[in-house]
C-alpha cells in the first residue's frame, strides 16, 4: 500500500518564529499576525492546498538568557506572542476540513480550566482539534507564574502525568454519551444521573468536578508529544497519538521510531497506536536554479542575533575567531557548554557554527529543488525513514504555503502521496485514525464513565 503524508503547518502567532528575520523579506505578512485577516486568510489558503492541520506552537515566556530580554523583543523573536487557543475557533468558521493543533504546557494552568477551554474548542469546531502536550521549560515562564526558577525536569513530568489524569476523568468519566438531553417536554437539559463528580485527590491536583462541558465530538482532543529524555519518552508513547522525532540520517529516524514503537508495547498499547512527524523544510521552484535563487533569497534575511536568542546561547558567536572550535571559545567566554550543546558540538570550529545559523539548514529533512525532486525527497522518508507527517516550517507567509499549494501538492497527489479532503467533516482523530474516540489501549479510555459511579440525585 502506497504511504501518505500528513501535513501540518507550522505555525506561532508571533512574528518570528523558527526562520527569524524573514519577517522583513518584501510581502511577508508577519507582522500582520495580531489582526483577526490574517488567520483568516490563512487559514483558508490551507485548506485549499489540503494541509491537514495547522499546529500552532507556544511558549509563555520570554527567551532571555542570550543578553537578557532586549534581543527578544528587538528582532521579535517569540515575542510578542498570542494565545493560541484563542484564535482557533475564527479559523475553524471558515473552513470545513482545516483541523487544528494546539501548544499548552502542563505546568502552569489549573487542569480543571484548560479542559474546560479545550472542550469549548472539540464543540466549536466540530472535532476539529488537537493538543501540543508540553511541561514548558524557560526560566521566565516559571518566574511569571509566581516560581523563582524552573521546575525540576522530572518533577514537571510527575506533574504532567497526573495533570493528564485528571483531564481524562473530566474529558471521558465525567459525562455520560446520553446525560446530554436538551429535552423541552420533559424540561431537562441535563440528565443529573448521567454526570458524575471526578473526586480527584493528589500530589499535585485536587478537583471535585463535575467538568462543565458536556461530551464533544472527540472527548479527549488528538494528543501531540515530542520525545527528547528517556522522561519524555516514557510519557509520549504511553499518551501521544502523534510524536515529533526526528534524526540526522534515515538510520537515526528509523531507530527513534522503533525504539518509541516498543515503548508504547511495553506499555499496552501497539506501534501502530502512534504517528511520527518531523519538521521540515521545503523550498520549491519551477526549476531548480528558481528554487536555489529562491533559498539564497531568504538567506539574505536571516538574522543571527535572533537565532542566538532562540538557541538560548551562553555566548555570541559573532565576538569569536572563527577558526576556533566551541569548545575552546566557551572556555575563553568562561561560559558552560549548556544549551548550545543541543545544535552544536564542542569540537565544530566557530564559523562552521555561524554558517549554519545563517543557512537554517535542517539535515535530513530539508529539501530544495523543482516539485519533482521535493516529492522524490519525502517519499524516501516515507518509504525508507518511516515517517507519517511534517511539521512544514515557514519561511515566507504566504509565499511558502502558496509554494505548496501550486507546486509541491499536485505533484504529490499525482503519485498518490497525498490524501484529497474527505467529502464530509470529520474530527481531527478520524481523519488521522479511523476513529473519533481514543482507542481501548490508550490510558484515557479506563477512565470513561461508568453507571456505578457516583452520580447526582
Amino acid at each position: 500500500m502506497v504511504r501518505t503524508l500528513h501535513v501540518n503547518l507550522f505555525e506561532m502567532a508571533c512574528v518570528s518564529h523558527i526562520v527569524h528575520g524573514m519577517w522583513r523579506a518584501p510581502e511577508n505578512a508577519r507582522h500582520r499576525v495580531g489582526e483577526l485577516t490574517f488567520w483568516l486568510d490563512l487559514a483558508r489558503r490551507a485548506e485549499a492546498a489540503g494541509v491537514e492541520a495547522i499546529f500552532l506552537a507556544d511558549v509563555i515566556g520570554v527567551y532571555d538568557r542570550f543578553q537578557g530580554t532586549a534581543p527578544a523583543l528587538r528582532t521579535g523573536m517569540q515575542i510578542p506572542n498570542l494565545d493560541p487557543l484563542s484564535i482557533v475557533p475564527a479559523m475553524a468558521a471558515v473552513t470545513t476540513h482545516l483541523h487544528f493543533a494546539v501548544t499548552a504546557s502542563t505546568s502552569y494552568e489549573p487542569p480543571f480550566a484548560f479542559a474546560r477551554r479545550m472542550s469549548t474548542l472539540d464543540l466549536l469546531t466540530g472535532g476539529r482539534i488537537g493538543w501540543n502536550v508540553v511541561t514548558s521549560y524557560l526560566p521566565n515562564a516559571a518566574r511569571n507564574f509566581g516560581l523563582s526558577e524552573e521546575i525540576d525536569h522530572d518533577v514537571r513530568y510527575d506533574k504532567a502525568a497526573e495533570y493528564l489524569e485528571v483531564l481524562y476523568k473530566l474529558w471521558e468519566g465525567s459525562w455520560s454519551e446520553w446525560a446530554w438531553q436538551n429535552d423541552a417536554a420533559r424540561n431537562v437539559v441535563t440528565e443529573p444521573e448521567g454526570v458524575r463528580r471526578i473526586e480527584h485527590d493528589g500530589e499535585h491536583f485536587r478537583v471535585e468536578g463535575p467538568h462543565l462541558v458536556q461530551p464533544t465530538p472527540q472527548r479527549t482532543p488528538v494528543l501531540f508529544q515530542a520525545t527528547g529524555s528517556e522522561r519524555g519518552l516514557k510519557t509520549a508513547s504511553l499518551h501521544a497519538e502523534a510524536i515529533f522525532i526526528g534524526g540526522r540520517n534515515a538510520a537515526e529516524t528509523r531507530a527513534n521510531i522503533r525504539r518509541t514503537r516498543q515503548a508504547a508495547e511495553q506499555q499496552g498499547r501497539k506501534g501502530e497506536d502512534l504517528l511520527f512527524y518531523v519538521m521540515a523544510g521545503l523550498i520549491v521552484g519551477r526549476t531548480e536554479a528558481e528554487a536555489q535563487e529562491k533559498l539564497e533569497r531568504y538567506r539574505q534575511f536571516y538574522d543571527v542575533e535572533a537565532a542566538h536568542v532562540h538557541a538560548q546561547a551562553e555566548i555570541d558567536l559573532r565576538e569569536c575567531d572563527p577558526d576556533i572550535t566551541l569548545g575552546e571559545a566557551l572556555v575563553q567566554k568562561n561560559a558552560s557548554f549548556g544549551n548550545m550543546g543541543r545544535r552544536f558540538g564542542a569540537e565544530q570550529r566557530v564559523g562552521d557554527a555561524l554558517t549554519q545559523i545563517a543557512h537554517f539548514d535542517e539535515g535530513r529533512y530539508f529539501a530544495v529543488g523543482t516539485p519533482e525532486q521535493i516529492a522524490d525527497a519525502i517519499e524516501v522518508w516515507l518509504d525508507d525513514d518511516g515517517i507519517d507527517g511534517i511539521n512544514l516550517r515557514q519561511y515566507h507567509s504566504f509565499e511558502t504555503l502558496d509554494d505548496f499549494a501550486q507546486l509541491i501538492a499536485p505533484e504529490l497527489r499525482k503519485r498518490g502521496r497525498l490524501k484529497p479532503n474527505p467529502s464530509a467533516p470529520e474530527t481531527f482523530r478520524a481523519r488521522l485514525s479511523g476513529q473519533d474516540r481514543v482507542n481501548a489501549r490508550h490510558p484515557a479510555h479506563s477512565y470513561k464513565f461508568s453507571p456505578m459511579e457516583t452520580r447526582f440525585s
